[in-house]
């Protein structure tokens, strides 16, 4: 897959992209994935939440060519991921075997412009060392491709962090504050902040309405990430005025 103009990274994918596609179910639906292993190597889905242990995707491995289907009633609500879970873990999550898994409550959640981030990365080299980071894989993307949503409108980001090789990751927001959802188990929000630090397989929900609209970065606070990719824009617009984006030159 491409990552960045030039740059290509040969990535072990789930339906062909990193991240892989959302899986989204309200909570007691019956889940099935039906997961069939067309590489070459061992693979398997490992779903974080409730599940039969038959169900977890440790230990039944799905060889080449050979598929399995996963089936489990959706438990708890909240943002959690999924991934492969065959060793090594490191290399299959790096190489880009990883998703987002939403369970949705069943009495639903307050009208929200949404969307889902993925914070990852990419060891271009090999050298057990990240080349690139990002917000959903490719570098600067949301900088150069602002994200559009209007002024005083009820914003949700599930927001997922699956770095591998960096020990944390974190998130911080210009001109705004959000409430905070650890795991999006609990609707009572932890803090009321403009920055969020993640180890490996930490997620949650952010929630937040812009007051005054014009473009604010979204960024990794550890500067080296973003200056490497890890740096977006949220556009927010005045409901009575056309959508207006801008590229800027960040970082090299």
């Amino acid at each position: 897959m491409e990552i960045s103009p030039g740059v290509f990274f040969n990535a072990w994918t789930y339906n062909g992209t990193v991240p892989g596609p959302t899986i989204r179910a309200t909570e007691g639906d019956l889940l099935r994935v039906k997961f069939i292993n067309n590489g070459e190597k061992p693979h398997t889905i490992h779903f974080h939440g409730i599940h039969p242990a038959e169900m977890d995707g440790v230990f039944e491995i799905v060889g080449e060519g050979g598929q399995f289907t996963y089936e489990f009633p959706a438990a708890p609500v909240g943002v959690h991921l999924y991934h492969c879970h065959v060793m090594p873990v490191e290399e299959h999550i790096a190489r880009g075997l990883y998703g987002v898994f939403i369970v949705d409550p069943k009495e639903g959640k307050p009208p929200a412009d949404e969307m889902v981030m993925v914070l990852n990365g990419f060891d271009t080299d090999f050298d057990t060392e990240n080349n690139s980071y990002a917000a959903n894989s490719v570098p600067f993307y949301y900088l150069n491709n602002p994200i559009q949503i209007n002024k005083d409108e009820l914003v949700r980001v599930y927001v997922m962090n699956i770095l591998e090789f960096d020990q944390i990751n974190n998130l911080h927001m210009h001109g705004n504050l959000f409430d905070y959802y650890p795991t999006g188990t609990y609707q009572v929000p932890s803090a009321y902040t403009d920055m969020v630090t993640f180890s490996q397989g930490d997620r949650g929900i952010m929630e937040f309405e812009y007051t005054y609209p014009g473009k604010y970065l979204i960024h990794a606070h550890k500067v080296e990430f973003s200056e490497k990719g890890w740096v977006g824009a949220f556009q927010v617009n005045d409901n009575q005025q056309d959508p207006k984006s801008v590229s800027v030159e960040y970082g090299t």
